[in-house]
C-alpha cells in the first residue's frame, strides 16, 4: 500500500487531466482565500503601519545585512523548529502537523502531475512520501485534538465539540484521514468503497483549500510575518518603548476578582 500510487490507479476511471485541474483549483483556492483574508481582515494594513510605528519608535536602525539576518534566525527557529511554543508536546504535535501536510502537498503535485498514470512507472519513494505525509498529519493532528487543546485538556470540555476555529485542523485530519483509508480500499481491490471514500476524500480536501476565510489555514502565512516583526521590534529596540504592562487585578481571599463587560 504505501508504495502503490492511488493517484495512478484512479486514472483508469478519471482522466489525469481532471486531476490535475482539480489541484490548480484548489491552489487557487488557498491564494484567492488567503488574498481575501488579509483584505477582509486588514492584516496587511495593519503590519505594514505596525512596521511603520516600531520603525518610528525604535532607538536604533537596523540595516540591510541586518535584516537578512533576522528573516534567516526567524525561519529556521519560529518556521522550521516553532519554537515559539513552550509546551514541547504542542510544539511536537504541531510540527508533525505542518511537515506532514507540507510532505503530503508536495508529494500530491508530484504523483497528480508527474506520475498520473500506471504507464509512467512512480520512484517507490514518492507514494511512499504521500502516505507517510499523511500518517504525519494523523498523529500530530489527533495527538492535539484528543489530549493537548486547552478546553479538552484544562477545562474538561467534550473532545467531540465542535466550534468555527476547528474548522482548519478537522478538515485537514478528514482528508489525510480518508485518503488513507481511500488509498487502502484500492489498494485490497474494493471498488465501491473506494468509489464512496473518493466522494468523501473530495468532500474533505475542497472544504480544508475552500474554507480559508473562515479557518485558521492563513495563520501559517501570518505567523513568520508576526515573528519577524517582533524580531525587528527587539532588534531595533523599540519594544522598550511600549507603555508598562497593567497591573494585576486586586485579590481577596486568594481569589482573582473579574470584571465582566457585556
Amino acid at each position: 500500500m504505501f508504495t502503490s500510487n492511488p493517484f495512478a490507479a484512479l486514472s483508469t476511471s478519471v482522466p489525469p487531466a481532471v486531476m490535475q485541474a482539480y489541484v490548480v483549483v484548489m491552489v487557487l483556492l488557498v491564494a484567492g482565500g488567503t488574498l481575501f483574508d488579509i483584505w477582509h481582515k486588514q492584516s496587511a494594513r495593519y503590519f505594514f503601519n505596525h512596521w511603520r510605528m516600531a520603525k518610528k519608535q525604535g532607538a536604533r536602525q537596523i540595516g540591510g545585512g541586518e535584516m537578512a539576518s533576522l528573516a534567516v534566525r526567524t525561519g529556521l527557529v519560529e518556521v522550521l523548529t516553532s519554537a515559539e511554543f513552550c509546551n514541547q508536546q504542542r510544539r511536537a504535535a504541531h510540527l508533525l502537523t505542518m511537515y506532514g501536510l507540507m510532505i503530503y502537498v508536495v508529494a500530491t503535485i508530484i504523483l497528480v502531475f508527474y506520475y498520473p498514470t500506471p504507464a509512467t512507472p512512480v520512484p517507490v519513494l514518492v507514494p511512499a512520501l504521500w502516505h507517510i505525509g499523511a500518517l504525519m498529519i494523523c498523529l500530530g493532528g489527533y495527538w492535539f485534538w484528543f489530549f493537548i487543546r486547552v478546553d479538552v485538556a484544562s477545562e474538561g470540555n467534550s473532545p467531540l465539540r465542535l466550534v468555527r476555529a476547528d474548522l482548519f485542523i478537522v478538515s485537514l485530519l478528514a482528508s489525510a484521514t480518508l485518503g488513507l483509508i481511500w488509498s487502502y480500499a484500492q489498494w485490497v481491490g474494493s471498488a465501491t468503497c473506494a468509489t464512496v471514500l473518493l466522494g468523501l476524500y473530495l468532500i474533505a480536501t475542497t472544504v480544508l483549500f475552500g474554507s480559508i476565510p473562515w479557518s485558521k489555514f492563513s495563520h501559517m502565512f501570518f505567523k513568520p510575518a508576526a515573528a519577524f516583526q517582533k524580531r525587528i521590534e527587539q532588534a531595533n529596540e523599540s519594544r522598550r518603548n511600549l507603555p508598562a504592562p497593567a497591573k494585576r487585578p486586586a485579590t481577596f481571599g486568594g481569589v482573582r476578582r473579574h470584571s465582566h463587560h457585556f
